[in-house]
């Protein structure tokens, strides 16, 4: 039988404090719905004292989310701030007020100038007085894991007596160790009075990288709800990441038997929305939901998803809301990835074309990072026009360049034999064109010249067409290369070498060739 873990999602409060990530209050709201329909238990709106925007956003959302999680909002163990969070939360069919304050020795000396017994104090009058607007509240000792055990257990306590139904213990800064946060953990719950009684929550930020180790250690030694963030955001190098925490309990449930209620199908779309909204991307080796979390370029490690995706995916890019797996098609890619993406963009190559256009697939590599689906339709079709009776292409050269003339070397080969020749012209086409002409004697007249780039990137390849007028024919040709000279010189090619191909042989360009 496994557990329930809650999920307390801060993105709006906490994440929102990551620099960059502001939001107003429409986006707020909007990202309050998608975290609606994931399936949080709780949502942390804001902080509404902090100012008249965070009130507003925090009160749109409790107002706009009807039947979902609990809105929660936070306050400092302050009058003045409970009074205002309750405001603003107080529409929500579920509120909670989130009070807080420090209780490790460097918080209390430098930062609130005040003693433990003065701390004790304002946290039991801020429980108290949370209490007496909602059943729901939630007590965080800030910097608990900074915090002297014996005077962690008395603010603990004393928070559960004045009426708190969540204890959460912070590790404020992403200090702890897995095995160390887990045991403080394991020592309140044997330690403290009345903490079968409510809920414990850990908070973790991610300082050291900690973060989701943190929290599932905690999970093990009994806490039950955990403080999250999408993509991980928040103070520092962030929170706790959710689809981290989720997906490692979802997969690992062999050997830690806790489920959550998170729609797991809907964390792409949060992910991507939050994103959207902050401008903010994810590194794109981020687990779960960075652009390649699902991507494989090795050939062994394509051949082995193809066979079995199991080989090298411990969970389905579907069960995140991926839609499949990316096979990314770069220097490392095999065969059987080639050869597969061409049948799924609806392309069947004989074993002599697949051949061919795999050695320009990879040279294709060679001069790009990545090499995408209209890439690799445009090298196929390369490869289609070309006809076994024509030239070409074995080497390429070409200087231009202000104050220069242009000029072009072209070597051609026709069957066995090569041809070389240089030109000059008015610039790098022109003179390539040129010295094309003296190779195959076949002259022709450019009548259009189109280039577009086929994808985006500096790195694009190029695709140009030729209309050609040879021998009194108007003749099209096409070719592609991440160099716009060299897929001006191929489309020339394609153009020339269907008149060859037309004449049945190449007797009369191969006498050129001598």
């Amino acid at each position: 039988m496994t557990e329930r873990i809650l999920i307390f999602d801060t993105t709006l409060r906490d994440g929102e404090q990551s620099p960059g990530c502001s939001m107003n209050t429409k986006e707020k709201v909007e990202l309050a719905r998608q975290l609606a329909r994931l399936g949080v238990d709780v949502l942390e709106a804001g902080f509404p004292i902090a100012s008249q925007d965070d009130f507003e956003a925090v009160r749109a959302v409790a107002q706009s989310l009807k039947d979902g999680p609990v809105i929660a909002g936070l306050a400092r163990a302050k009058d003045t701030d409970i009074d205002r969070a309750w405001e603003a939360v107080r529409a929500a069919e579920r509120p909670c007020i989130h009070t807080f304050i420090a209780t490790s020795e460097i918080h209390i000396k430098y930062k609130l100038k005040s003693t433990q017994e003065e701390v004790l104090e304002a946290a039991v009058a801020a429980v108290k007085r949370a209490k007496g607007y909602t059943e729901n509240v939630e007590f965080s000792a800030e910097d608990a894991h900074r915090t002297n055990q014996d005077f962690l257990c008395r603010a603990v306590e004393a928070a559960i007596r004045a009426g708190a139904t969540t204890i959460t213990i912070p590790d404020t800064v992403g200090y702890g160790l897995p095995w160390e946060f887990g045991e403080r953990i394991r020592d309140l719950m044997n330690r403290v009075p009345g903490m079968e009684r409510v809920v414990v929550s850990a908070h973790c930020h991610n300082d050291l990288g900690l973060g989701v180790a943190n929290s599932l250690e905690a999970i093990r030694a009994g806490a039950r709800q955990i403080e999250c963030t999408i993509n991980g955001i928040g103070e520092r190098a962030g929170n706790a990441s959710l689809e981290e925490l989720v997906m490692a309990l979802r997969t690992r449930r062999d050997f830690m038997k806790f489920d959550t209620g998170i729609r797991t199908e809907e964390i792409y779309r949060t992910s991507k929305l939050l994103q959207s909204i902050t401008g903010v991307k994810v590194q794109p080796n981020k687990a779960i939901v960075g652009a390649n979390a699902f991507a494989h370029e090795a050939g062994i490690h394509q051949h082995g998803v193809l066979q079995d995706p199991l080989t090298y995916e411990i969970m389905t890019p579907e069960s995140v809301g991926v839609p499949k797996s990316q096979l990314v098609l770069g220097k490392h890619s095999g065969r059987h990835a080639f050869k597969k993406r061409l049948q799924e963009l609806g392309v069947e190559l004989t074993e002599e074309d697949l051949n061919k256009a795999f050695g320009r697939f990879k040279d294709l590599c060679d001069r790009k990072k990545e090499v995408f689906d209209e890439d690799l339709l445009a090298l196929v079709e390369d490869e289609l026009l070309a006809t076994n009776e024509g030239y070409s292409l074995e080497h390429l050269q070409f200087t231009s360049g202000t104050n220069i003339v242009p000029t072009a070397t072209v070597r051609l080969k026709l069957q066995e034999e090569l041809r070389q020749e240089s030109g000059w012209g008015d610039g790098p086409v022109d003179a390539a064109y040129k010295a094309i002409d003296l190779i195959t004697k076949i002259p022709g007249k450019l009548l259009e010249y189109q280039i577009r780039a086929i994808t985006a990137g500096k790195d694009a390849l190029g695709e140009v067409t030729t209309a050609v007028e040879i021998e009194g024919e108007r003749v099209v040709g096409k070719g592609s290369s991440t160099d716009v000279v060299e897929a001006s010189v191929r489309a020339y090619l394609n153009a020339i070498n269907k008149v060859v191909a037309r004449r049945g042989h190449g007797k009369r360009s191969g006498e050129a060739t001598r």
